[in-house]
C-alpha cells in the first residue's frame, strides 16, 4: 500500500484528543474505511493495528495519571505486537501512526495511550497468539469543540506540541549539501509525537539516505523509545513521499532503528 498523500497533510491537524462528544457517534463509513485501512494497512509482519466500534465498556475508566482524562470515547484502536520479533516496537509505532493519521484525514480524535488503560477489558475483545501482546490503544471518535481546560492543563497549554530544533537531532551532511527531499522529511519526523514529548531520535542524514536512531537506550516510563522512533520514521517517509520521491526502509540494529534509502 503506498503511502497517501493526505496523512502528510494530517501531520499538522493531528493533536492528541482526550475528551470527545457522546452526541456524535461514527458515522457507518467511516467505520468502514477505518476498518478497511487496519486490514490493509501492514507494512510490516509482526504487527497490527485492530479498530473496535463499540467496546462493551469503558477501557479508560478509573485509569490513573494523565491518561484518566479520557472521556467518552466510543471506540478504540489495539496496537499489538509478536514480542517474539526484535523489532516490534518500531514497526507498531510505524503501522500505527499511519492508522492514527487515516483517523485524523477523517475528521476524527485520536491520542496514542501505552500506559494507563483496562488492559485486561480491551484483550477481552480480542484473540491473541502466544507471542502477541497488547503494546497500546487509542481512543477513536470525534473530539469535543472546545478543548477543556483539564486538556490544556495536561498537555501543558500546548507545550507538549513544542519540538527541539533541528540542529539538536541531525547530524551528517551539512544542511547546505541535502538533496531537497531530505528538509521535508526531517521537519515532518520533527513533527512527531512522542511519549511525554521526549523526542528520543536522532537523524543521520547522508547523499541518498537517513539513518534513525535512539538517542539514549533503554526504556523510560515503561514505554519503549523505539516506537517513537516507528512513529518518526512514518512521518519522514511521508515527507519524502510528498517530495514524489519513493524509497525503502532497512530495519538496524541498537542503537540505529532504521535506515531509509531513496531509489
Amino acid at each position: 500500500m503506498l503511502l497517501p498523500r493526505k496523512w502528510y497533510s494530517a501531520i499538522n491537524v493531528r493533536r492528541s484528543r482526550r475528551r470527545y462528544d457522546k452526541s456524535k457517534p461514527i458515522e457507518p463509513v467511516k467505520v468502514e474505511k477505518l476498518h478497511t485501512v487496519c486490514a490493509d494497512f501492514r507494512p510490516f509482519s509482526g504487527v497490527r493495528v485492530e479498530f473496535f466500534p463499540e467496546p462493551p465498556d469503558d477501557i479508560f475508566a478509573n485509569a490513573f495519571w494523565f491518561y484518566s482524562m479520557i472521556k467518552n470515547a466510543p471506540a478504540f484502536f489495539a496496537f499489538i505486537g509478536d514480542t517474539s520479533d526484535d523489532h516490534m516496537q518500531e514497526k507498531m509505532g510505524y503501522t500505527g501512526e499511519g492508522i492514527i493519521l487515516e483517523a485524523t484525514a477523517l475528521g476524527l480524535g485520536t491520542c496514542w495511550v501505552a500506559l494507563s488503560y483496562r488492559s485486561k477489558s480491551a484483550m477481552s475483545m480480542m484473540k491473541l497468539s502466544a507471542t502477541e501482546k497488547l503494546i497500546a490503544v487509542s481512543p477513536v471518535g470525534y473530539a469535543t469543540d472546545v478543548i477543556t481546560f483539564e486538556e490544556k492543563a495536561i498537555t501543558g497549554f500546548g507545550a507538549n506540541h513544542k519540538r527541539n530544533p533541528l540542529s539538536t537531532m541531525v547530524s551528517g551532511l551539512e544542511q547546505a549539501q541535502w538533496p531537497p527531499w531530505v528538509r521535508y522529511a526531517v521537519e515532518a519526523a520533527r513533527l512527531s509525537p512522542s511519549a511525554i514529548n521526549r523526542q528520543p531520535w536522532n537523524f543521520r542524514i547522508e547523499k541518498d539516505s537517513i539513518t534513525v536512531s535512539v538517542k539514549s537506550p533503554g526504556m523510560e516510563f515503561n514505554v519503549s523509545k523505539r516506537l517513537d522512533c516507528g512513529i518518526a520514521m512514518l512521518h519522514l517517509e511521508l515527507g519524502v513521499v510528498n517530495q514524489g520521491v519513493q524509497g525503502e526502509w532497512e530495519l538496524l540494529k541498537q542503537p540505529d532503528v532504521a535506515r531509509f534509502t531513496i531509489k
